[in-house]
Parts: C-alpha cells; structure tokens; sequence
C-alpha cells in the first residue's frame, strides 16, 4: 500500500520498541512481523537496529562478543509517525509484545523525502 508523505514535516511522534532478537511473532522475527504491520499500515517508514550489548528488566547482560553470539540481541524499532495513527496501533502492540519496552515522544520533523534511485 503506497500512501503519500509529502506533507509529513511537522510535529510527529517518535515510537521506539525495545525487543529481543529471538521474540517472536507467529513463528516469525518479532521485529520482522511489526516492521511488516507498520509497512502494511501506511506507516512513513520503519527503522530496525541491532544493539551489540544491552539488559533490560531481568539484568541480564546480552552481547555480541564471540564468545556469547547465540546470545539474545537487543533490537530497536523506530517509526516516527503522526500521533493519532501511532496510538491506533498501539493495542496491537501490547498483543504482539511478550516482554520488551515501547515508548513514545514527541518529535519536529525536518525533513522527509524517498531518496534518489539509481
């Protein structure tokens, strides 16, 4: 589903999920079935980032060092999008997330246009 950003500058909402590398969603890469769902919904775009260290809730340490790469790895999701469209989603959200953080801040849009294709 194509939709139309061109108006996106402005005040927007910045989403970021905090998950494990090894959650799923329906057998599927959690991180992979959100980024889908926010594809799917229109959504101006979704970042995913793969932490090389972090700990959350339980204080337990996950790494990228050679010794621990079978190790859980934090992955964030970043989607910046108008506010109404954020919260509408958010209980699907709470369905789809098993452990993890979702929060949500306010942010002024700059700039936002597809890049050049070569």
């Amino acid at each position: 589903m194509a939709v139309s950003h061109e108006k996106f500058e402005g005040e927007r909402t910045l989403l970021r999920i905090h998950i494990g590398e090894s959650d799923k969603w329906n057998h599927q890469p959690l991180y992979e079935a959100l980024m889908e769902m926010f594809r799917a919904e229109g959504f101006a775009g979704c970042t995913v980032q793969r932490g090389v260290g972090g700990f959350g809730s339980t204080s337990r340490i996950h790494t990228d060092k050679i010794l621990r790469l079978s190790q859980d790895l934090p992955v964030i999701l970043e989607v910046v999008e108008e506010t109404e469209r954020v919260e509408r989603i958010l209980p699907r959200l709470d369905e789809m997330i098993g452990g993890g953080m979702v929060t949500m801040e306010k942010v002024h849009v700059i700039l936002y246009r597809p890049g050049k294709v070569t």
